[in-house]
């Protein structure tokens, strides 16, 4: 219970302690590099090592500076986040649902950074698409967790939406697939449950989708995906 009330307090303080800066960073769209910046390199670095969770990277120099991509990877943890934001020297925008932007705190930012998914309204793919369109031409990547979200703790690998192949194919920008390997054990959702130690992270060689039609996109899907779940399951065994 200490060990996750500890993370919320990280998670908190850090946001509440610089909000004059995150505030005056998200005024506008122009910003979000100088925000980016505070995330990466404040936020998400204090929770990681404050939590006792140290990363350990594989191929993190595959990804060029100054270039746009796609980051995809599995989601079992809060810890995801963080991580992805550790990863990437690139400045991206998270897309992600929108529920989360009624946490407290965290959710007050989170739905001014981050182009948000409403599973309930029709029209919000549209939109998802436009706003990503118009964040590509301002320089930044996206990253998607193509689950959908989190999948019940049995799970290894839930399948995997459409969404994050299909707009890769559409802009043109280089897919780069990461498998989490310990985020669930550090900090799974299951309450009384988890604990310090490293996190491993594997960024497997780009998949590029210049010349990919649409019709391509869900075998990209399937191949990222069995490529994701190897690294699983060899983990488990």
């Amino acid at each position: 219970m200490l060990y996750r009330i500890w993370f919320y307090l990280l998670v908190a303080v850090p946001i509440l302690a610089f909000s004059p800066l995150l505030l005056l960073t998200t005024l506008s769209e122009s910003t979000y590099s100088q925000f980016y910046w505070l995330a990466r390199n404040i936020w998400a670095k204090c929770i990681l090592l404050g939590m006792g969770c140290w990363p350990k990277v594989q191929g993190r120099s595959k990804m060029e500076p100054g270039k746009n991509y796609m980051l995809v990877a599995n989601h079992t943890s809060m810890l995801d986040i963080m991580l992805m934001l550790y990863i990437s020297r690139n400045p991206f925008v998270f897309v992600g649902k929108k529920e989360l932007a009624g946490i407290p705190v965290f959710g007050f930012f989170y739905k001014r950074v981050c182009i948000l998914v409403d599973r309930n309204d029709a029209n919000s793919r549209m939109r998802v698409y436009k706003s990503v369109q118009r964040r590509l031409q301002q320089g930044l990547g996206i990253c998607i967790f193509p689950e959908g979200g989190v999948p019940e703790e049995h799970v290894l690998l839930d399948k995997f939406k459409d969404g994050a192949f299909k707009m890769a194919i559409a802009h043109g920008i280089p897919i780069v697939p990461m498998s989490f390997l310990d985020c669930k054990k550090r900090f799974p959702f299951r309450f009384f449950s988890g604990g310090p130690g490293r996190l491993r992270v594997i960024i497997h060689p780009i998949v590029e989708t210049n010349a990919k039609t649409k019709k391509e996109a869900a075998f990209i899907k399937e191949i990222v995906r069995k490529t994701i779940l190897r690294d699983l399951e060899n983990d488990t065994k």
